[in-house]
């Protein structure tokens, strides 16, 4: 498109790209940066270590959870970050069936971000119990000899199938797409330890057409098995609102509306991700500004979709007449935590209404800044949903308040580190950026049908 930013800068071969992609793992030097960045998120892994190992000696009465308020921190943070494992499995299976060659640079690392994500909000539900060991022998549907089973109508249960599911496809799609490039770090890496590591991940990979063909074919067949993934996982995690008779959770909005905010925080922590990546590793290039632009339009029209949702909860509120949705809606807005739903207002609707403005989507310090913004605005909508609606029951004498402890923040500033961690590892050991895939975009390698055809 005319004035369009291009996908891929000009001049590039494709030996040019092979080597700028691998020169960042094979050649590249530890820096001082990446040491300085891995340590502290290291540490604040170390602090999730604390966190959970205190959690199990004394159990869940660590944390701020009480009597209304069951669900804290530990279920804001899972559906937290569910939603953010959504942007890498719509980049990856969704914009490659559409034929999004933007894609390309951005899928690599989005999808390790997705399995970062689920890993971190996985852990949640299970020390969520407070025995782990216990919820397993309990909860993990095995025929038993007291006949005990799971109650497979609740959608806690659903929970547990719809993301290991979502994991288990995304861990397939993400390792099939990197084998052609392990393949390329098995061929020049120097070091026979690296290149023997990289063989065995490549799993004899020739290039043949043969392996091309079956690549092809396992690479459409789990993006059209990952597609419906991305609508079906959060809107079970919905689920687990919506069919309750809580005010403020029992409503058909939340499906649509859960995945429009996924997504929404889901590109936020891709750009959070490909803004640093792009400048430190020298990459803007290959992360051009068109990356930026599209990024910025989808998470704008995501949050309009999110705006919307918060519209018509206050619209549902007023027009059922129900005096429990009225005051509950009237309790988030002026209540006691009201400050939350107002800052939740301007970080999710406000300040994202900047991304009108092409140059504000084209900057990446602006952008880079808007997507951190939405990133606690989504934070504070959970807070919302959860706490708030908790908190104040049908009856005054079940009205309660939350106040979360040091290691309720010490678990979620853990699970950052290890997101973090994850990912300082994940661009330092593989090819963050696809490599095939951006061969795919120069002149040389687009065939030509009607001189095929013509020598046929």
């Amino acid at each position: 498109m005319p004035g369009q930013p291009a996908t891929l800068a000009p001049g590039h071969t494709f030996g040019s790209i092979t080597d700028k992609i691998a020169w960042a793992v094979l050649r590249r030097p530890l820096t001082l940066g990446w040491l300085s960045g891995f340590a502290i998120a290291f540490g604040l892994l170390m602090l999730l270590q604390l966190a959970i190992g205190y959690l199990l000696f004394r159990g869940v009465g660590i944390w701020g959870i009480d009597i209304p308020v069951g669900w804290g921190f530990a279920i804001i943070n899972f559906v937290w970050w569910i939603g953010i494992g959504h942007a890498g499995t719509l980049i990856s299976a969704i914009l490659l069936l559409l034929h999004q060659s933007w894609r390309n640079s951005i899928n690599r690392f989005a999808e390790a971000m997705t399995l970062f994500a689920v890993a971190c909000a996985g852990m949640f539900p299970l020390i969520h119990t407070g025995r782990p060991w216990l919820a397993v022998y309990w909860l993990f549907p095995y025929p038993n000899t007291m006949g005990v089973w799971p109650q497979f109508r609740s959608p806690l249960i659903w929970d547990v199938f719809a993301v290991s599911t979502y994991g288990t496809i995304s861990l397939l799609f993400w390792f099939i797409g990197l084998i052609p490039d392990l393949a390329t770090f098995r061929d020049t890496a120097r070091n026979p330890v690296a290149r023997f590591v990289y063989g065995l991940l490549a799993m004899g990979w020739r290039g043949s057409a043969r392996h091309w063909k079956r690549y092809e074919s396992a690479d459409l067949l789990l993006a059209g098995l990952a597609t419906p993934l991305v609508l079906s996982v959060h809107t079970v995690v919905s689920f687990d609102f919506a069919v309750s008779l809580i005010p403020g959770w029992h409503t058909t909005i939340f499906p649509p509306y859960f995945v429009a905010g996924a997504i929404y925080s889901g590109f936020a922590m891709v750009l959070v991700l490909a803004i640093p990546i792009r400048k430190f590793y020298g990459m803007k290039d290959l992360i051009t500004e068109r990356h930026l632009d599209n990024s910025a339009k989808v998470m704008l029209a995501t949050g309009l979709i999110v705006a919307y949702g918060y519209g018509m909860e206050v619209f549902f509120a007023w027009y059922s007449a129900n005096i429990y949705e009225r005051y509950m809606m009237y309790n988030r807005i002026f209540g006691p935590m009201g400050w939350a739903y107002w800052c939740l207002i301007l970080t999710n609707i406000a300040i994202p209404q900047l991304l009108w403005i092409r140059k504000i989507r084209l900057s990446p310090g602006k952008l880079f800044l808007i997507s951190l913004v939405i990133l606690v605005g989504m934070w504070l909508e959970r807070f919302v949903i959860i706490v708030i609606s908790l908190s104040r029951d049908f009856l005054p004498s079940s009205w309660g308040t939350y106040k979360a402890t040091r290691w309720d923040y010490m678990t979620y500033a853990g699970t950052l580190g290890l997101f973090f961690s994850a990912m300082f590892l994940f661009i330092r050991i593989m090819p963050m950026i696809s490599i095939f895939e951006m061969r795919t975009l120069l002149p040389e390698a687009k065939v030509n049908t009607e001189e095929v055809a013509a020598h046929d």
